[in-house]
């Protein structure tokens, strides 16, 4: 009996349901969730975060040492597979070239995941540990030298090797091959199809999957643009006095819906020139912050706190000891960057065609986390850096992360400039994130790998309003949606669970195909 990865067959000729331009079901599903969400919370908001917090307390409990083992299992495998002779494999097809240079490619990539993180939390997280060591590191003194290298430690340990591994290196392999090579639908319910056949492509398991990962997505879309409305309006209320208001909360929400919705109209070439403009400005930033900021500490501190993640790399990723600090930092992100993984890997799918797996492990398991890494150094370790020369100088400014941020910012040379281009890194940030996965959520409910406008837009400006609407009762609208995020990752982790094994077949299979 043939396996189904190595069948030799088209959609239509296996009967798949590809005669529709859109996958009505999958869409009233996922809309009809976004909007009843939104109803129930403007109706009793208490309830709707009190019963999200109750799901959260039980996806952290009881997935939490699970998502942990998956997190390491799938960075493991995918070296595994990239190093190997696997990794010479071109995926979708041998004769196949990328139609992008391997720079814009790397950008659109890092841009669609990083979001307001990419700013707000590369300042606020390290500064944060620094002020209260992580529980690994218990015993070492707040604010010392010693508590600085472990911040950056720990913030490598959430933002490095591991989220990165899992949006796309193993999944981008099984959903790349199924599509191209096998005419399967490029959506989150292919990655079970080597498991359950068509039964996964045609029957319920694969319209949960399908919708667990839309729902994850668009609630971790919608999440940070509410959350840039309230951030950059503080922000701006802090440094030029202009009122931190309503209105002002919902003009930027407005003006970042309006660009990322037209950069997703225009299509790839849109979001490509967007995530340009994000890169260079960050290139820009993080040599005027090492020139002009702690340099000494900046340099040093990258290398020191590098080895000492390395040196605890598995003792901190599989840390129990402190479940209720676990459940807020490290599971939670892992739960975060799990829920993203489905559809970002469709997303890495569609824009890599022509890439080897070797190309797709390298940047996603080693090259971003890396960037990832060194840019949190610099701008979380500046502000490190000025509280060790100044204690408070940084901290005064409050404890959210627009304040650090804005601490950090307003203690360089031109503070002035240096704030408002982060906060318009902030805002071009969100928006390479929003038109990224609102390009994706359109492309995983359409029979083909162009989405119509329509559908593009109506979730562009969807999750848009979305955000103005939870604005509009406070940022705790805003932070049920965020953690829901969690709550759907218990689906969605069984839904990526069979990569683990899958993309080791299919890269073996495929390397035998291309004789490499």
């Amino acid at each position: 009996m043939k396996n189904p990865t190595t069948l030799q067959a088209d959609g239509q000729a296996m009967g798949l349901p590809m005669a529709r331009d859109i996958d009505w079901p999958l869409f009233l599903i996922s809309g009809g969730f976004l909007g009843a969400f939104l109803l129930a919370a403007l109706i009793d908001i208490d309830t709707v975060s009190a019963l999200v917090n109750t799901l959260f307390a039980w996806s952290t409990k009881a997935f939490g040492l699970y998502w942990q083992v998956l997190m390491l299992a799938t960075f493991a495998v995918s070296l595994f597979i990239g190093f190997s002779r696997c990794g010479r494999v071109r995926l979708g097809g041998v004769t196949q070239r990328p139609d992008v240079s391997t720079f814009n490619w790397i950008a659109v990539i890092m841009c669609a995941l990083l979001a307001g993180g990419g700013a707000f939390w590369a300042a606020a997280e390290p500064l944060m540990h620094f002020a209260s060591p992580p529980p690994f590191f218990a015993g070492l003194q707040p604010h010392s030298e010693a508590a600085a290298t472990a911040a950056l430690a720990q913030s490598f340990v959430h933002w490095g090797f591991l989220a990165w591994a899992v949006l796309g290196s193993l999944l981008a392999i099984v959903l790349m091959h199924l599509h191209y090579d096998k005419g399967l639908p490029l959506a989150p319910r292919t990655l079970l199809y080597p498991l359950f056949g068509q039964r996964a492509l045609k029957g319920p398991i694969g319209t949960l999957a399908d919708a667990a990962s839309i729902i994850a997505v668009v609630a971790g879309t919608i999440g940070p643009i509410g959350f840039l409305g309230l951030q950059i309006s503080s922000a701006m209320h802090a440094v030029w006095g202009l009122p931190n208001t309503i209105v002002t909360q919902s003009l930027t929400i407005v003006l970042v819906t309006a660009m990322y919705t037209v950069s997703c109209l225009v299509g790839l070439k849109g979001i490509r020139f967007v995530s340009e403009i994000n890169v260079w400005l960050m290139i820009g930033l993080a040599l005027f912050m090492v020139v002009f900021g702690p340099t000494l500490f900046i340099l040093g501190g990258f290398p020191a706190a590098f080895a000492l993640h390395v040196e605890h790399f598995i003792p901190l990723t599989m840390f129990r000891a402190d479940p209720k600090w676990l459940d807020w930092w490290t599971v939670f992100y892992w739960g975060w960057f799990i829920g993203y993984a489905p559809m970002v890997a469709l997303y890495v799918a569609r824009i890599s065609r022509g890439r080897t797996i070797r190309e797709i492990i390298m940047t996603l398991s080693i090259i971003a986390p890396l960037v990832t890494m060194f840019w949190f150094t610099v701008v979380g370790g500046t502000g490190i850096g000025l509280e060790l020369q100044t204690p408070g100088i940084v901290t005064a400014h409050g404890a959210k992360p627009e304040d650090l941020l804005l601490g950090v910012t307003q203690h360089l040379p031109l503070g002035g400039l240096v704030s408002a281009l982060f906060l318009f890194l902030s805002f071009i940030s969100v928006a390479t994130n929003g038109d990224a996965m609102a390009f994706t959520v359109a492309l995983a409910m359409s029979s083909d790998d162009k989405p119509k406008k329509w559908l593009r837009g109506f979730w562009a400006i969807g999750m848009g309003l979305a955000a103005v609407v939870l604005i509009t009762i406070g940022a705790g609208g805003v932070t049920a949606l965020q953690s829901f995020i969690v709550i759907t990752a218990v689906p969605v982790s069984l839904v990526i669970l069979p990569a683990l094994w899958d993309a080791v077949r299919i890269a073996r299979h495929m390397a035998r195909e291309q004789g490499v």
